[in-house]
């Protein structure tokens, strides 16, 4: 991979870096940061009933699930921002091959050829 499409590729990752911090920071300022009571809405010493109790907290399990799996690509990113520095950006992992361009384009973050990729899926 020449310089101007790493730099292209960089630029690519830069923007999903910052649209995913933008939405974790989305998701830690909505239900995450409230109590049980407060996501609810109700402030009054009165209990809660059963349903509104599970349905609060489906969706705050819910918001820490979306937060890990944005945790997971922030990470990712990272690591392909570190890569295109060393200069290993776009190699497979394993089988140290190309990455296609257009799989790259579709998920910057990648780590492997679309081959080895379809391998680790069967393998699961």
């Amino acid at each position: 991979m020449n310089k101007l499409e790493a730099n292209e590729f960089k630029k690519r990752l830069v923007d999903l870096r910052g649209k995913v911090t933008d939405e974790m920071r989305q998701i830690g300022g909505g239900s995450l940061k409230k109590s049980q009571r407060e996501a609810a809405g109700d402030l009054s010493a009165y209990t809660f009933h059963m349903a509104d109790v599970a349905s609060d907290s489906f969706e705050r399990e819910l918001s820490w699930d979306r937060a890990s799996v944005e945790q997971k690509v922030l990470f990712h990113i990272d690591d392909a921002l570190k890569r295109i520095e060393e200069g290993s950006y776009g190699k497979c992992e394993v089988c140290q091959k190309k990455i296609n361009k257009e799989r790259l384009k579709a998920i910057p973050y990648a780590t492997l050829c679309r081959i080895c990729k379809e391998k680790r899926e069967q393998e699961l």
